[in-house]
């Protein structure tokens, strides 16, 4: 094994550099064109749902179990069968449930677009407030943090550990700030990390006792059900129940959808919440919609049928993810495990794995391996604003590209990381 590029003499990285630019030249002469920006689904993965567009035809009885015509006006909640599924899904109670139309990201921004021109149960609108702020687990999800900035909401990074956001820093700001009014988190396989909150965060949350009486946790739960092993599952508290018992029920909003248990583009958003939170929810909708989709949510409701079925169907999904992301930690391993240059995450689901590479060295590494064909999600993105202040976390999505594909990515990947290494240890 090679030792620690740290531990390497001068005359022996200029060596490796000459050795690493061939291999490198060799890489970049075949032309590639890959892509590991974003964690879509693959198509054998969006091939899983295809029973979908099969599943109500023009001849099949179109009415719900509470005698709702699925194909008229009405229904503001969403069919029950669709709220009771999703509600499963969110493991609360189906009256817990209001479902949306095909994004939670959607209903992330209703949100936080309703808490600024309208507030949240009565309390003044944030758009009418000198300064309001919200907390960002680091690294995290960049559209959470694009909705934000897009507001012109002040984002405070807040460190991820291993158990979850860190909980010390998240009681001191919002005991002694009204200004923050919101924090996102992404509980389980969390974007990029992979990692689950513990149970003592999930209850320090649901007692927190934040300055600001219209505080909310945005409790985006997008890979609740994605796991990668069925022998090894992460499972997270469930938060809302926490909060009820904490006498604390309005402190959180969950979102969810089927984004990546069926297709992205056509599933169902749904979000749950204390009963305050919905009713409020309820006055902007009432002027926003007549109803969402019922066609669509019968469509899920007749494919998957309950939450057992969902569940086959994640192991599905599991089944082609698994070797994608073995592929990726297997090259990681091989070639740069004990040259002391980069760590990673081995999440056991969800659809990233966070790279950490030497301080100041992320924009380079993304820089080097798109000279060669291949397309990372850019440094920075997994910070508000785009700044990384260490310049270091490269988020990988490994799960559109074929398995062969991702051996190459992973290997330019590699050699960009060894690379841009050398040059930093050059350079002193």
């Amino acid at each position: 094994m090679m030792k620690p590029y740290s531990e390497m003499k001068k005359e022996e990285l200029i060596t490796l550099k000459e050795k690493l630019e061939k291999q490198f030249e060799d890489v970049k002469g075949k032309g590639l064109n890959l892509d590991m920006s974003r964690g879509k689904p693959s198509k054998a993965q969006l091939d899983l749902s295809n029973g979908l567009m099969n599943v109500l035809t023009g001849n099949c009885d179109l009415v719900s179990s509470e005698g709702v015509d699925c194909r008229n006006y009405g229904v503001l909640d969403g069919i029950f069968e669709a709220r009771k599924l999703l509600a499963d899904m969110s493991e609360v109670p189906e009256r817990s449930v209001l479902i949306y139309g095909n994004s939670s990201l959607n209903v992330m921004f209703d949100t936080v677009s309703r808490a600024m021109t309208h507030g949240f149960m009565g309390s003044t609108p944030w758009s009418k407030l000198k300064k309001v702020k919200f907390l960002c687990p680091v690294p995290g999800y960049d559209r959470h943090f694009a909705i934000t900035e897009f507001f012109g909401i002040e984002m405070v990074n807040v460190p991820l550990l291993q158990t979850g956001p860190d909980m010390d820093i998240v009681e001191k700001l919002v005991s002694e700030d009204a200004s923050i009014k919101g924090i996102w988190c992404v509980p389980k396989y969390s974007n990029p990390t992979g990692i689950s909150y513990s149970d003592e965060t999930v209850r320090r949350f649901a007692h927190l006792k934040p300055a600001a009486k219209d505080f909310r946790i945005f409790w985006d739960n997008a890979y609740s059900i994605h796991h990668l092993y069925e022998d090894k599952k992460d499972v997270v508290l469930e938060i809302l129940n926490e909060c009820i018992k904490a006498d604390n029920p309005d402190i959180v909003i969950k979102f969810i959808s089927t984004s990546k248990v069926s297709f992205p583009g056509s599933g169902i958003a749904a979000l749950a919440a204390s009963r305050g939170n919905l009713e409020d929810a309820r006055r902007y909708m009432r002027f926003q919609t007549i109803g969402y989709d019922k066609l669509n949510q019968l469509r899920h409701v007749r494919f998957f049928e309950d939450m057992q079925g969902m569940h086959e169907h994640m192991k599905k999904h599991a089944e082609i993810l698994r070797p994608k992301f073995e592929k990726v930690q297997e090259v990681l391993e091989k070639e740069l495990g004990g040259l002391e240059i980069g760590t990673w995450t081995k999440p056991l689901g969800g659809y990233f794995i966070s790279f950490d590479s030497l301080e100041g060295c992320a924009k380079a590494i993304v820089a080097k391996a798109k000279e060669a064909g291949l397309i990372l999600t850019g440094a920075g993105a997994t910070y508000p604003y785009g700044k990384d202040p260490r310049d270091s976390n490269i988020r990988i999505a490994p799960s559109f590209p074929t398995v062969e594909e991702l051996e190459l990515a992973a290997e330019i990947f590699v050699l960009s990381v060894k690379l841009v290494s050398v040059d930093k240890f050059l350079k002193g």
